[in-house]
């Protein structure tokens, strides 16, 4: 589809050629990074993959998505970070290259000016998990989290001045416009999406493939995205070493296999509303569902 996009195969979560993209083929490392990985396996691959990388990249299982940090290392300009994640990827905790502490790497870039996660529902903003969040970079303000209403106690909500379903477009215009020319870099994780429209290894939120697309449409009118990238497709795990499939299965939800083609052709749907959107290219007008 586009020259300046790859997919990186790391799982077969996505199938050889899909919305015409170049691939290429790293699943012997997809078992290595899967979730978690060394920092010398990180920095293995960042120095094999990492500095070659167009400004779009496709990619597997949100397992993978504290990959994003890597691909925000090779940008040489100040940027702000948009993620759209059922999980706000902000623990403090070890490991440090894992899934579910990537943000942190992201804000430790001098060119990185701040995050923003949209898209928010599962238990780590609740007491006593949120006690594990960044939370030096939430009184800054340089991570927000803008979490769904319906997913939480009042309280919750208030904390975090939590968006709902009835008014999250019109919260969304206004921090649209607060980026008003800044450059962009957007991160999306598949997660975020409703159960009945993708297919994930993860608890997953309330989004529409059709807000996406106008979440991305309304982000390429205030301000300039110069890169992204996209994970979450469901695949089966494969680990490299013990102790990694420990802490993985002990950190996901318990959720039943899925049948691998069924969730494909689920995530694909949701990819050629979103991908379009994303790079900018014509994409069907967003309707509510």
């Amino acid at each position: 589809m586009t020259p300046d996009a790859v997919h990186l195969n790391l799982d077969d979560a996505w199938p050889p050629g899909v919305m015409g993209l170049p691939s290429r083929d790293l699943r012997a490392w997809g078992p290595r990074l899967r979730y978690t990985a060394p920092a010398a396996v990180v920095e293995a691959f960042a120095a094999e993959v990492g500095r070659s990388l167009p400004n779009w990249v496709l990619y597997g299982s949100g397992d993978f998505h504290y990959l994003a940090a890597l691909f925000l290392r090779r940008l040489d300009r100040p940027v702000r970070v948009v993620s759209f994640d059922n999980h706000p990827d902000w623990d403090v905790r070890p490991p440090r290259w894992a899934c579910g502490g990537w943000v942190n790497r992201a804000l430790t870039m001098a060119h990185v000016r701040d995050v923003g996660v949209w898209g928010c529902g599962n238990f780590e903003l609740n007491w006593p998990a949120r006690l594990f969040a960044n939370r030096r970079a939430l009184r800054a303000r340089r991570l927000r989290v803008f979490p769904w209403a319906e997913r939480y106690s009042a309280g919750v909500g208030k904390r975090f001045d939590a968006v709902g379903r009835d008014d999250w477009r019109g919260r969304f215009d206004r921090f649209a416009h607060e980026l008003s020319g800044s450059e962009v870099y957007v991160t999306i994780d598949l997660d975020c999406l409703r159960d009945d429209a993708a297919a994930t290894n993860w608890e997953q939120g309330l989004f529409t493939p059709h807000d996406l697309a106008w979440a991305l449409t309304r982000l390429h009118e205030s301000s300039n995205l110069v890169a992204g990238d996209l994970c979450g497709a469901y695949s089966p795990p494969a680990y490299a070493r013990p102790g990694q499939r420990f802490v993985a299965d002990w950190d996901h939800p318990k959720v039943a296999a899925r049948d691998t083609e069924t969730a494909r052709a689920l995530n694909i749907a949701a990819l050629e509303i979103i991908w379009p959107a994303l790079l900018s290219f014509p994409t069907p007008s967003p309707r509510r569902p």
